[in-house]
């Protein structure tokens, strides 16, 4: 396995993760982990926004990093042989 091919699956995983984790912290009509997890940090109604503005665009950037690694995975690797054979 090559350097590149061991960096892109480290990011991916990454930035997979991270995603998971980042979509589960946005509240959803009121409820959500990240009321469960920040609810002091979340008290007052000017701060939610820029947190819950800030949240959105940290999301954004890993749901793009994602898709790059999504389609450089399928543009170097087209058959989904990531570990060469024999």
């Amino acid at each position: 396995m090559s350097a590149l091919t061991i960096a892109l699956l480290i990011i991916w995983f990454i930035s997979g993760a991270g995603l998971v984790v980042l979509i589960l912290m946005h509240s959803g009509k009121g409820t959500g982990v990240s009321d469960m997890i920040a609810s002091s940090l979340y008290s007052s109604a000017s701060g939610s926004s820029i947190m819950e503005k800030n949240l959105d665009k940290l999301t954004l950037a890993f749901a793009i990093v994602f898709v790059l690694c999504c389609l450089a995975a399928m543009i170097f690797y087209p058959l989904g042989e990531i570990i060469p054979r024999g």
